[in-house]
């Protein structure tokens, strides 16, 4: 990766995003040595500007940035950090600089389907999932049956907790399947947006 940082006199903006749900948590400015040190310990560093030197985000809070990814735009002279936050991020005890609640919903989805094809790709040991997809396509879409009758079950005779948690399984078990048949949770969104009239 290639960097620019004589374009801005030695420093470029970091955006710090959550990994899992997109959110845009801060910005903050990195150099050479601050963009080394976030590789070499997975840690997110900035170079301070009012401090004028290295600080490691977390380092007095406890509160670091975990690395996940680190991109480069196409003038290589912005970057964006994706990161799984140890905590609030800023100073203020908000979860973001913007004072935005950082709450993964919608977006988890697309974190948990990358994370069920990772686990196809890989097959390990010991993983329910890969149990899943070892056992065939017959009995993901019986665990999808089963899982939507008790999601019925408990819309109409049981408890709002209950019918989160069933509906939850309901929706585990569909991205399995979808994953089985090399389809995504996108796939389900193009189709549902060519139905949509607004």
């Amino acid at each position: 990766m290639t960097v620019d940082f004589d374009k801005m006199g030695g420093l470029v903006p970091a955006i710090i995003q959550d990994a899992i749900t997109a959110k845009v948590l801060m910005l903050g400015f990195m150099n050479e040595e601050a963009l080394q040190k976030t590789r070499e310990t997975g840690k997110v560093t900035f170079y301070s500007r009012t401090r004028q030197r290295l600080w490691t985000k977390g380092e007095e809070s406890g509160n670091f940035l975990h690395v996940v990814s680190i991109l480069n735009d196409c003038d290589n002279d912005t970057l964006l950090i994706k990161v799984h936050p140890a905590g609030p991020v800023c100073h203020t005890g908000a979860d973001t600089c913007w004072g935005e609640k950082n709450e993964a919903g919608m977006a988890f989805l697309g974190y948990l389907q990358d994370f069920i094809d990772k686990r196809h790709a890989e097959m390990p040991e010991g993983s329910y999932t890969t149990s899943l997809f070892r056992k065939g396509v017959n009995r993901m879409a019986q665990k999808v049956g089963e899982e939507a009758v008790e999601t019925v079950i408990e819309a109409t005779n049981g408890t709002q907790d209950g019918f989160v948690y069933e509906a939850s399984d309901l929706v585990y078990h569909l991205i399995v399947l979808l994953a089985s048949k090399g389809l995504r949770l996108d796939d389900l969104g193009r189709e549902l947006q060519k139905r949509h009239k607004p």
